[in-house]
């Protein structure tokens, strides 16, 4: 037998430590391989949303060669480490240090290769189902199979230099270590693990600052990094130290450690957890950033269906005072030229709004309006009339979302005008109507005063914003793609952005086509993405489990010895691993509720992060079930061949 005959016999009998590996490495292979089909496929570069959806997979690619590096570097880790009595085997044998490298080195690059071949065979297999689904969800034009010889290519290359980069660069971190150590290995006794008291404190403070960072002020770029940077360090001391303290504690309890097994598994938690620490810290923060892109992908798709349902307007064309009034006329006998040639039926109306200068002021800004234009827009659409104003009376009209994220404070608001600031006593009251005002704000004024503070405002420069909003009548339902009202937004946006004209014009269905086709693309990337941090946290924890194994049968078969049954084993094992298994998927989700909030309210959308993280948390949950139970059973039966 020769020597890659020996590497290869080595990886078939440790089938069992390999198969999840193997599997798990296959899979991103398969994913990438089919991300990179969709990327060179000829059709794409013609499609509306070719170019965004080129670049999209390409990100999502590059996402998973780089988890795919980092999954391998720790996965071979955990071999080297479980190996340790090999090692010292052969090294008494009379095997030379360059020769357990080289076994190392011909083992890693053959699971690598049978990783490759079976990913892009398995890719190759799945990618016409793959551009069939896609296509649907992105809803682009249908996408036939084609023979991918440049995403082949691309992927065998690519996972070469990862696997031999990988197998190189771990022979230099094989420490010359003496033969009892490697002997010995993981039979070692255990110090008792304990929680440092400076290192407690510290998690303790960096989550603090973390949340602190998020919630303390008006969120920003760097107040985001703090959060990121501190969040994820105190999560880690939290299971390194603060993990530990917390099962201290409960091991001083006599009421919950002296009852049946609890004793056992709680004293065993202890080792695990600080054992396990990297490792939970790792699941952890690549569920809580798959949680995270979930929600806030279903946070947006919500955002987008709410702000299409709040807006009342199937077209607005805005100018300003200070354009050519020319070429807006132009540009709205075309736009209900074109309304009349599709057979839309419409309301049309006009108004003129003036945007105030809080924003020099630190404050949001208020969009002002008179009553005689509200009241004509408020007939056309059908909703109630504003009464006589006086002076300094008004009406604060938001939008109902906004109303119910940020009700008025008081009755009283100041509006600022050129240099000058006006208070105004208000009513509030909710309408559709306001969402005229990006802000979701409009005040309703009285005409005198309003025409005074529009020559105020156009002398001191500023503009004055003229709106055309057209409505038809509403269907009820979400448009689509053939709906007429898309098909024409599509259309005049296209021909609003081709060339010169007198305003800019929105269109409420190819906007929500737009948004929901762009996240639909994110949707997509995502729900693979996730997949493969799923697999491969699972892999993780099967990985350590696995390297425990031994060490955990000899325990086991000593305790049956002195009167432990299958079944307190059973029960024992089952809660340790259940811990391992769904401890980082709460911790996520809690991480995920307290970031999530802030960072869609800093990106302006007023849709609610709770029910998207839920729904994201509880899909990883009836995932990582799954595996809980198989990676139990697996456990639990070689356990048990060891009782007596």
């Amino acid at each position: 037998m020769n020597f890659p005959q020996f590497a290869f016999n080595n990886v078939r009998r440790n089938a069992r430590a390999y198969v999840a590996y193997l599997l798990s490495s296959s899979f991103m292979v398969m994913i990438f391989f089919t991300y990179a089909v969709f990327v060179y496929h000829p059709k794409i570069a013609n499609s509306e949303m070719g170019n965004m959806t080129r670049v999209g997979m390409s990100i999502a690619t590059a996402i998973v060669y780089v988890f795919a590096f980092f999954f391998v570097m720790y996965s071979i880790s955990v071999f080297l480490k479980s190996r340790n009595r090999e090692f010292g085997i052969l090294t008494i044998l009379g095997a030379e240090s360059r020769q357990i490298n080289l076994l190392i080195f011909l083992e890693n690059i053959l699971i690598g290769a049978v990783a490759i071949v079976t990913g892009i065979a398995a890719g190759l297999i799945l990618s016409k189902v793959f551009l069939l689904v896609s296509t649907k969800v992105i809803d682009l034009d249908d996408l036939p199979f084609y023979w991918p010889a440049k995403a082949i290519l691309l992927t065998a290359g690519a996972f070469i230099l990862l696997f031999l980069f990988i197998s190189l660069f771990t022979l230099m971190f094989i420490r010359k270590r003496q033969v009892l150590d490697l002997l010995t290995g993981s039979s070692k006794p255990k110090k008792e693990p304990k929680a440092n008291v400076f290192t407690f404190l510290l998690g303790i403070a960096l989550l603090a600052t973390g949340y602190w960072a998020l919630h303390g002020k008006k969120l920003d770029e760097l107040g985001l990094l703090i959060a990121a940077v501190t969040g994820i360090a105190g999560t880690y001391f939290f299971y390194s130290q603060l993990s530990v303290w917390i099962v201290k504690k409960l091991q001083r309890s006599r009421s919950a450690a002296w009852k049946g097994t609890n004793l056992l598994w709680i004293s065993e938690m202890s080792y695990k957890l600080k054992d396990n620490a990297r490792m939970l810290f790792l699941v952890t923060v690549v569920v809580a950033l798959a949680c995270m892109s979930t929600g806030f992908v279903l946070a947006s798709q919500q955002a987008i269906k709410d702000s299409y349902i709040s807006n009342p307007f199937n077209f607005r064309y805005t100018t300003y005072s200070d354009g050519d009034i020319k070429k807006a006329e132009e540009d709205l006998a075309y736009i209900e030229k074109s309304l009349g040639v599709e057979g839309v039926e419409y309301r049309v109306a006009k108004v003129d709004l003036i945007p105030d200068n809080s924003y020099a002021a630190g404050k949001e800004k208020t969009v002002l309006i008179s009553q005689s234009q509200f009241n004509h827009l408020a007939s056309v659409m059908t909703i109630d009339p504003v009464e006589q104003l006086g002076q300094t009376e008004s009406v604060l009209v938001q939008t109902p979302e906004r109303e119910r994220k940020y009700p008025p404070q008081g009755n009283t608001m100041d509006v600022r005008i050129a240099d000058s600031t006006y208070a105004f006593r208000f009513v509030s009251r909710t309408e559709k109507v306001a969402s005229l005002s990006y802000t979701g704000k409009l005040l309703v004024i009285q005409d005198e005063e309003f025409e005074r503070l529009k020559r105020e405002h156009q002398a001191w420069g500023d503009y004055i914003q003229n709106t055309t909003v057209y409505m038809a009548p509403d269907s009820g339902k979400f448009p689509g793609k053939e709906d007429p009202e898309t098909k024409l937004g599509l259309e005049l946006a296209e021909w609003n952005r081709s060339g010169d004209h007198g305003g800019f014009l929105q269109s409420r269905a190819e906007n929500y086509y737009s948004f929901k086709q762009t996240f639909s693309l994110f949707s997509f990337i995502g729900v693979f993405i996730a997949l493969i941090f799923s697999v491969s946290s699972a892999s993780f924890l099967y990985f350590k489990l696995h390297t425990e194994l031994s060490g955990d049968a000899v325990m086991y078969r000593s305790l049956s010895k002195i009167g432990l049954s299958s079944r307190e084993m059973n029960f024992s094992a089952t809660i340790q691993i259940a811990v391992l298994f769904f401890i980082p998927i709460a911790v996520a989700t809690l991480q995920s509720l307290v970031v999530l909030g802030p960072v869609m309210e800093m990106m302006n959308s007023m849709s609610p992060v709770y029910v998207p993280v839920i729904t994201a948390s509880a899909a990883f949950l009836a995932v990582q079930t799954v595996y809980f139970l198989v990676v139990r059973a697996r456990y639990i039966k070689a356990v048990n061949k060891t009782m007596v």
